[in-house]
């Protein structure tokens, strides 16, 4: 049977040749031929109903490594894998949608109503860490107070216990007193401390040399929560049933996909999904994230290191953070559940629980 040329082909599959020599590359669709003097491909006919699955697979938005294992499946098995697939999108677009609530509420004004404003609220915190079941010592520090909760994982051979120990030692000041004026600036300084600390120690011992730490943090005003966060340690919010990341993941593969060069599903499964482009390394710029909330009763806030978000998925973060009954419950069911599914890394997590005083 004749060969169809790369124009032909892609005209029959409604795709461009751009698309085509992209799929020949990641061994999707390779050509039936090339051409050993000009490089020109050539397609088989047959060639055009996986190249037409391809084209309708992209358009539901599918990654193409997942869209090759369709491929190669027998058709009841590939029609499994796209409902499957499917379901899991809209999900996500659930998710994605009380997310935009939360943001509309958040951005218009609404996140502290009347009744709020007049309602005495106060704090409950509790914090957790684990060593895990593969790591020799735990370099997570989890802290929590009467008005601050902080998670930091450590980084470094020697050091990293000793970094995030720092690093939330430099909050600890702010149970004794918040700053004045600027609450956001008073924590910004208290991170700078924190960094030039781990300089120092680097300095006075040759062998701590590349320790460093991620920082997460909530400082409660009494109307309202301080957050400063650097590095892939993470805070959610759990608000009328729905959990929401409040925080952004400070990795060369969240990079990747805010650029949108790989999914979040790709960025999941990457080798290099725990590179860090900031934290705290006594560099002299931490350029930490500061951000204000307001309070509602009811609010339940998590911080967790990676040793925890990246072992359990977020549907049951959601599930123990909505059944456990205080804070204390939660970090404790959190991190036997981390633990439980392999414990591969050191685990920290601190619940910061936000109710009337009359109920506290």
């Amino acid at each position: 049977m004749e060969l169809m040329t790369i124009g032909a082909f892609a005209r029959a599959a409604r795709l461009s040749p751009k698309a085509l020599r992209l799929y020949d590359g990641l061994g999707l669709l390779p050509p039936a031929h090339v051409d050993p003097a000009s490089g020109y491909r050539l397609y088989r006919p047959e060639q055009l109903e996986r190249a037409r699955l391809v084209a309708w697979l992209r358009r539901l938005g599918m990654p193409l490594a997942r869209i090759r294992t369709v491929c190669d499946l027998e058709p009841a098995a590939a029609a499994r894998e796209v409902a499957a697939y499917w379901e899991q999108v809209a999900a996500d677009t659930a998710a994605r949608q009380g997310i935009a609530a939360f943001l509309v509420d958040h951005l218009s004004g609404r996140t502290t109503t009347v009744a709020d404003t007049h309602t005495p609220l106060t704090v409950r915190l509790a914090a957790r860490s684990h060593r895990g079941l593969v790591r020799a010592s735990n370099q997570d520090t989890a802290y929590a107070g009467r008005r601050l909760a902080a998670v930091a994982d450590g980084m470094g051979a020697r050091g990293g216990g000793l970094a995030s120990a720092a690093a939330v030692g430099a909050l600890r000041p702010f149970e004794d007193g918040l700053p004045e004026g600027d609450l956001l600036g008073g924590l910004a300084e208290a991170v700078r401390r924190a960094d030039a600390e781990l300089r120092a120690l680097a300095a006075a011992d040759p062998g701590l040399e590349g320790l460093g730490t991620t920082l997460t943090a909530v400082l409660w005003s009494g109307s309202e929560l301080a957050l400063v966060h650097i590095g892939d340690t993470r805070a959610y919010l759990l608000r009328d049933g729905g959990l929401f990341l409040v925080t952004h993941d400070h990795t060369h593969v969240q990079s990747l996909v805010d650029e949108e060069r790989l999914t979040p599903e790709e960025a999941a499964s990457h080798p290099q999904r725990a590179l860090l482009v900031r934290a705290l390394t006594g560099t002299g710029d931490p350029r930490p994230d500061l951000s204000l909330h307001a309070a509602r009763a009811g609010d339940r806030y998590l911080l967790c290191s990676d040793g925890l978000s990246t072992v359990v998925a977020e549907g049951e973060l959601r599930r123990v953070l909505t059944g456990a009954p205080d804070a204390d419950r939660a970090a404790d069911e959190l991190v036997d559940l981390a633990v439980r599914r392999g414990g591969p890394d050191n685990v920290a997590c601190a619940v910061a629980d936000v109710l009337e005083a009359a109920a506290a």
